[in-house]
């Protein structure tokens, strides 16, 4: 029995293009992020994927991304779960703000912990691990046990809730999934064992 989990990235938003702090905020796809989802679906198909189920968040960017995706797989229509346990860090404070204004007003160092650091939320908003502790057991309670019953499943979602994933998947350290990027409309294709182990990953990045 097949146990397929991919997890893919929501395309380049309206406020990455800005270089704003996203978060919970709900700024659509841009041209080139409809693009990067087009393509994503264009590379699984090219694998000759297919799924029988799908996840995403509660957010605009991630449900926009994974509808484009199963447009280029014609599979329209897939049935889709949307969980707000799968959206982005909430940046709090820091939401709708421009990074680079966000460093003057509170030192390149701080600002760095608050994106970089593990543990160490910006005010009013959640650390990765925060968010880690909201996706992984969402993970383990609803998604993996559709993959290992042999439901084909694809995770449309963000940059630090698809690190809590990648995370538990591949066994990474704090410090390691801190140094982990995932681009934007980059699927990430996992097999796994029948105990939720990966056997392959097959990142389709160019």
């Amino acid at each position: 029995m097949e146990h397929l989990l991919v997890l893919v990235r929501h395309g380049q938003s309206d406020w990455n293009l800005k270089n704003l702090f996203t978060g919970w905020k709900d700024p659509d796809l841009t041209e080139k992020g409809i693009e990067e989802a087009k393509t994503a679906g264009a590379k699984l198909r090219d694998l000759k994927l297919a799924f029988d189920l799908a996840y995403t968040s509660d957010l605009t960017r991630a449900q926009h991304t994974l509808k484009l995706i199963l447009d280029e797989l014609g599979q329209q229509g897939l049935e889709t779960v949307r969980d707000q346990a799968l959206n982005e860090r909430d940046y709090g404070d820091l939401t709708g703000m421009n990074k680079d204004e966000a460093r003057e007003k509170f030192g390149e160092e701080q600002v760095h912990v608050w994106r970089r650091s593990f543990d160490v939320p910006p005010p009013g908003g959640e650390s990765l691990k925060m968010t880690a502790e909201r996706v992984l057991p969402y993970y383990r309670e609803q998604i993996l046990p559709q993959v290992l019953s042999g439901k084909r499943v694809i995770v449309a979602a963000h940059g630090n809730s698809l690190r809590s994933l990648v995370m538990e998947l591949e066994g990474l350290t704090p410090d390691e999934i801190l140094k982990r990027e995932l681009a934007t409309g980059v699927p990430i294709v996992y097999r796994l064992n029948e105990d939720g182990t990966v056997s392959s990953v097959q990142d389709l990045a160019d």
